[in-house]
């Protein structure tokens, strides 16, 4: 039968009442069909992926294509985000109108999204330059912990030498998924992930999600210690601090409701590693931007999307422009560990990733 796709009541009697899958949660006014809800149903129906992909392709449309539309200015053909200092609590630079941080980039639909960013007149080519890894290499020079740095010393890859310690293996024996599993405990541990939060982001039981936590932090023991430090610190304090000594205050950080406070306690281990990446990547702009001028370069600099910087090129400037600012970016701060930075050109934003 016809129904309104956009409407919660009409899609929950579809999907609950009609097609009997299994309701995950009421509201006051009848079922809800959020994001969380169908993710959870995916598979039992062809209905939920197709819903899914629909809600993908509207929030594009209406976030991007709709909204920048209206935001081409007539005389340039240009789109200008406006870049703000103090929005965010991580001290990460945000994007607003349009906000150009957030375009997928891991779909197919979102790569065509960025395929729509070309160079201006002038300019042949679009180059971006990205930090690899650089939480988890801030993690590993704060720590101090000598395994953790010893692979990025050794150029291993993290993701697999972090699979090998976790499941007791050598590095030749990491499968393809003990490695994919490995990746989101690495990146979860930055982020205080929990043991029920791993076991929903990789699909294992909340068991074995918080023996790979527990095995991680046994082979990892200076990442422990770090955390906990860290923690006891922000109760004395009321704040944490980044390496360049930008502080976070964290006024939840002793509150008797467990919710406030576990999530204080996370945003504590978490800042002193995200605020120290926000720091760095505004450094390396700062140093981008004064090498560019000094040798009077004609190509520019754009954007800043998270740990990435996205440039304007001449051809015939490809060369030093990648070189220059490779060495810009790596050299921005000196850790125990090395920085890298991914040079790409194409000619569009998607091509140069």
């Amino acid at each position: 039968e016809e129904f309104n796709v956009n409407s919660t009541k009409q899609l929950g009697s579809i999907l609950f009442e009609k097609l009997k899958l299994p309701a995950a949660k009421k509201t006051k006014t009848g079922y809800s069909t959020d994001a969380e809800v169908l993710e959870g149903l995916a598979g039992q129906h062809e209905i939920i992926d197709k819903l899914l992909e629909y809600r993908v392709l509207t929030k594009l449309k209406s976030t991007y294509l709709d909204g920048m539309d209206v935001l081409i200015n007539n005389k340039t053909d240009r789109i200008y985000t406006t870049f703000n200092q103090t929005v965010t609590a991580t001290g990460r630079l945000s994007s607003s109108d349009p906000n150009l941080q957030n375009i997928p980039i891991r779909t197919d639909i979102g790569r065509r999204i960025r395929e729509l960013f070309v160079p201006g007149e002038g300019y042949d080519c679009i180059m971006s330059a990205d930090y690899s890894q650089i939480e988890l290499r801030i993690l590993a020079h704060i720590s101090g912990d000598p395994g953790l740095q010893d692979a990025f010393v050794t150029g291993q890859d993290i993701h697999t030498r972090t699979a090998s310690e976790v499941f007791g293996i050598p590095l030749a024996e990491v499968t393809g998924e003990m490695r994919s599993r490995a990746k989101a405990v690495n990146f979860g541990i930055v982020y205080g992930i929990s043991d029920y939060g791993l076991s929903r982001d990789i699909g294992v039981t909340r068991k074995e999600a918080g023996q790979y936590i527990d095995n991680y932090f046994d082979r990892y023991k200076g990442v422990k210690t770090f955390m906990d430090e860290v923690i006891a610190s922000a109760r004395t304090t009321g704040y944490v601090t980044t390496l360049f000594g930008r502080r976070r205050f964290l006024p939840d950080i002793n509150s008797r409701n467990f919710n406030l406070r576990s999530f204080a306690e996370r945003t504590a281990m978490n800042t002193p590693i995200q605020g120290t990446a926000a720091d760095v990547i505004k450094k390396a702009m700062i140093d981008v931007s004064q090498a560019l001028q000094e040798k009077q370069l004609s190509s520019r600099l754009l954007l800043q999307v998270h740990d990435e910087l996205v440039l304007e090129v001449k051809a015939e400037e490809v060369e030093v422009v990648g070189n220059m600012i490779k060495q810009a970016m790596e050299k921005a701060v000196s850790l125990n560990v090395p920085l890298i930075a991914d040079i790409k050109t194409g000619p569009n934003w998607a091509k140069a990733k």
